[in-house]
């Protein structure tokens, strides 16, 4: 009898809760313009090989929103849960970062580069907290760390 396949390693990714303090807490958040159906999330990425994860949730949001500025404050977690579609195993280290104290409360950016989320169109924006509705994934399961009722308490993010 055949042994099983071996699982593959994990995708080690990392996901950010960048948070605008005044006038009061808000969390950045973003649609897919053209993929409404992905829910509103956070920042979040792969990890490159040899990458730490304050390096690459900088480069996520800033290649996801276009925000530049943010301030890595600390680990707050890492989530185990596999992709809620393919089943495949993840790893990911949620990090709190501080936003910019300037800037717009909400904005369209369009990726660049030639990643596989090139071309795509994210309407962003800052949402108060605590959140109102829970975010796509599952990706506010973390926020009360940061913030005592900061999770969501009803449906999907609109």
């Amino acid at each position: 009898m055949a042994s099983p396949l071996p699982s593959p390693p994990p995708r080690v990714r990392v996901a950010a809760y960048v948070i605008r303090r005044h006038p009061s807490p808000a969390l950045l958040v973003f649609d897919h313009v053209d993929f409404p159906e992905a829910g509103t999330q956070v920042p979040a990425g792969g990890v490159a090989p040899g990458e730490d994860p304050e390096r690459a949730v900088l480069r996520e949001v800033a290649e996801e929103t276009g925000l530049r500025g943010a301030r890595v404050v600390r680990r707050i977690a890492v989530d185990g849960r596999p992709h809620p579609e393919t089943g495949q195993p993840r790893l990911t280290t949620y990090l709190l970062l501080d936003a910019p104290p300037d800037g717009p409360a909400e904005w369209e950016h369009r990726v660049r580069g030639d990643g596989v989320d090139a071309g795509m169109r994210f309407a962003c924006r800052f949402v108060p907290l605590p959140l109102a509705h829970p975010l796509a994934d599952a990706q506010d399961a973390h926020l009360s760390r940061v913030g005592p009722g900061w999770g969501a308490t009803g449906g999907a993010v609109g």
